[in-house]
């Protein structure tokens, strides 16, 4: 077999782009430079990635990484000054105006170097735009019409929907952002419909154009909604009962049920979906979804032999090769934990918590609507693994939902009255877990100490107890720091005081060295609440106490650090309050394997994870 080329492996990110998998096309990009060192191409792939994904900081520090700051590439060159101009929406005052001009000096400088070629179009409007933001009307409806000048030299036709330009769709949202720079609504109005036509099923293009234009109409106080702007595809969540004999979704219900999914499925545009794979509910949505061609991610509980014989096979065999279909077809397939399912059905709770996180940041990364599909039979029994906990987690987050009926519906439970029954002794529960150091504490002297416990773990400690019960469990040595919370969103918080708390002393005022940093690691997931017979209260055991240990020591200092599964969660319930920028795959301390990291800061107030643009009733807002 023919080894991969660097083309066929940009062949293979391009979808998981298109679909908003941003991450995942980063990994790609960046292990296949590991292959073909240099490639332009592939580093100029990963370093988008991680701006689609709102990662500015770490895409600029790529961006020289990879030897892209030396390349005359147009496509490079418009790439840095892309990076410019999310820093400038993420900017206030007067630095939001300095980074806007920074990133049109490096468009118009692109353009006017290519001013006689088929591409000078496309730095040139950006150009336009970035004078806009930076509060340059005039200048940026010079630039626009320029623009309109370049596009004017293509054969006649070319904005016709039946062009076979490759860059047609582009081109076509490239006159309709001049026009709307120079205020004609009334031109560029009839040419959106085009542009979505030439889009196709990138939904990726659709999302960053629109975000563009609805810029772009906050600055000029256009009328945004007459525009009938293309809405980005829906990230769905999907779930509901495991099919059988007489159960709450009974064998004789598939064809009926099954109708309903398609019904619901054509009324709706969905670019991804986010679910498991067990028989019934769960494998009838997804074969909906593969047939309407859905990027379809599954997301298992744990080892899949174990999976098909607890989740699967209860359906009757033909379920099984059903599920391994799906599985082919899927677009990733993803295992919420590698341990054994012990009689636990704690880690099928987990599992679906971490795909409608995932399905979530999916869609703040896409600027999507979120959505859950649901097969209930309307009765909220009782359980910690149930169809009711998922949906109510997610009315909780206050998220869509549809719900398909099956069973006998003999009740309609009040769903946000359902109460989840405590966790019997022994059993595992999902938790989420700081791990703490002081960088540089070890080479402190002896007469230091005392400054250190007092000065330093004083006020940290003071942090630690003002989140009261939250607090379910704490432990220190020397400067280290382990504390489990219930909560995320808490663990999250009191991470970040924990940064702020000391970035506020004065090292040097005290006598300590002003080196000493504060590194955190955070992870959410199962682990036993044990009592420990040394200390004798109980603490948290088992692999996930582990894997979160193993992440602080490879944290940098003054920053916190934590897991895919904690930024999902975060994302699902705390959306508003904090945001996780995607810091690549991380190997972990003690080769405990490599880990896709997250840097947890503090969100926007409107909730957006990664803050490129604010539009609040129209008006672009710092």
């Amino acid at each position: 077999m023919a080894e991969q080329t660097a083309e066929e492996l940009l062949k293979e990110i391009r979808p998981f782009s298109d679909n908003g998998e941003f991450f995942r096309a980063y990994d790609l990009a960046e292990s296949g430079l590991a292959r073909f060192p240099g490639n332009v191409a592939l580093a100029h792939r990963a370093v988008l990635s991680l701006a689609n994904a709102g990662a500015t900081e770490l895409a600029i520090k790529k961006f020289a990484e990879f030897g892209l700051d030396r390349s005359e590439l147009t496509d490079v060159r418009v790439l840095m000054a892309r990076l410019k101009k999310d820093l400038g929406f993420e900017a206030t005052g007067v630095r939001r105006a300095e980074r806007f001009r920074e990133a049109r000096v490096l468009y118009e400088a692109a353009y006017r170097a290519v001013a006689d070629s088929s591409e000078a179009y496309y730095p040139a409007i950006n150009a336009a735009s970035t004078a806009l933001f930076a509060g340059d009307e005039a200048d940026a409806k010079l630039l626009a019409r320029e623009t309109l000048t370049l596009l004017e030299r293509r054969p006649a036709g070319w904005l016709d929907v039946a062009s076979s330009a490759p860059d047609h769709y582009w081109a076509l949202a490239t006159v309709i952002e001049a026009h709307l720079i120079l205020g004609n609504l009334d031109t560029a109005r009839p040419l959106i419909q085009k542009a979505i036509a030439a889009a196709g099923e990138s939904y990726a293009q659709l999302t960053t154009t629109a975000r563009q234009f609805e810029r772009i109409c906050a600055v000029n106080g256009a009328d945004l909604k007459s525009l009938h702007l293309f809405e980005p595809p829906a990230v769905v969540h999907y779930l509901g009962h495991i099919i059988s004999p007489a159960g709450r979704f009974r064998i004789d219900e598939e064809v009926r049920v099954a109708a309903e999914i398609a019904n619901t499925l054509d009324g709706m545009r969905i670019g991804m979906a986010y679910g498991s794979l067990a028989a019934g509910a769960d494998i009838l949505f997804a074969e909906a979804l593969i047939a309407r061609k859905v990027a379809l991610n599954i997301i298992l509980p744990f080892r899949t032999a174990e999976f098909i014989e607890y989740s699967v096979r209860v359906g009757g065999d033909a379920w099984i090769s059903r599920f391994q279909a799906c599985i082919k077809a899927a677009k990733t397939v993803r295992f919420a934990t590698e341990d054994s399912y012990l009689n636990d059905d704690l880690l099928f709770t987990y599992a679906s918590q971490l795909a409608m996180g995932l399905a979530v940041l999916c869609a703040r990364h896409m600027h999507a609507p979120e959505h859950q599909l649901a097969v209930w039979d309307g009765e909220a029994r009782s359980g910690v693994a149930r169809t009711v906990v998922d949906m109510q987690n997610w009315i909780r987050a206050e998220l869509p939902q549809t719900v398909i009926r099956c069973g006998a519906r003999a009740s309609n439970d009040d769903l946000r009255a359902y109460v989840k029954p405590p966790v019997t002794h022994g059993r595992r529960d999902m938790r989420a877990m700081l791990f703490a150091d002081i960088h540089g504490f070890s080479k402190l002297a002896d007469v230091q100490l005392p400054v250190f416990v007092s000065q330093i773990m004083g006020p940290v400690a003071r942090v630690i107890h003002g989140f009261g019960d939250a607090v379910e469990y704490v432990n220190t040595w020397g400067d280290g720091i382990f504390a489990v919370f219930q909560d995320a969103g808490k663990a999250a918080e009191c991470a970040l005081q924990m940064q702020e708390t000391l970035a506020d002393i004065d090292l040097g005022l005290i006598g300590l060295p002003k080196h000493l940093a504060l590194r955190i690691g955070g992870h959410l997931g199962p682990v036993y609440r044990l009592d420990e017979p040394v200390i004798g209260r109980k603490t948290s055991f088992g692999a996930h106490v582990s894997r979160a240990a193993r992440i602080e020591p490879v944290t940098p200092e003054g920053c916190v650090y934590v897991t895919e599964t904690f930024a999902a969660i975060l994302s699902l319930h705390n959306g508003r309050e904090f945001a996780c920028d995607y810091v690549g795959v991380t190997k972990a301390h003690k080769d405990y394997g490599a880990l896709r990291m997250f840097s947890l800061r503090r969100g926007h107030p409107y909730g957006i994870a990664r803050v490129v643009a604010n539009i609040e009733d129209g008006v672009l807002t710092p």
